[in-house]
């Protein structure tokens, strides 16, 4: 279900890269949550970088939200990057996976080709 690279260099590079990467492959980037800032104008360390893109092809959203508005609730698709060990990690739902269980399998086409550009998508931003 899960998706996951290892990015070479750090967080920020990682950020340069998907945001690059996604502009080419036709996806805009929504919205950063980064969630160790979040967190910690809570009072509460997380101790480690987690930063989670919401990315999207409008084109393509909006072939889904027509074919059923109810999809909603799983986009944007999201692209998390965080640490683990140190090193950063590039991980994503597979959209194949997460349409799926919307019991609509016409959009099986669909959610593969936004797959596919979302594993370039984290290729590049992996360097």
């Amino acid at each position: 279900m899960l998706y996951k690279r290892t990015a070479t260099g750090s967080i920020e590079e990682t950020e340069t890269r998907l945001r690059e990467a996604a502009a080419r492959n036709g996806f805009g980037v929504l919205a950063v949550h980064d969630l160790r800032e979040k967190l910690a104008a809570k009072e509460l360390d997380l101790g480690r970088e987690c930063r989670v893109f919401e990315v999207c092809d409008p084109f393509q959203a909006k072939k889904v939200l027509d074919r059923d508005v109810s999809i909603a609730n799983a986009l944007p698709c999201r692209i998390a990057v965080y640490e683990e060990d140190g090193v950063p990690q590039v991980t994503m739902l597979r959209p194949t996976l997460l349409l799926g269980l919307f019991g609509q399998p016409e959009l099986g086409p669909i959610a593969q080709e936004v797959e596919d550009a979302m594993v370039r998508i984290i290729e590049a931003a992996c360097g």
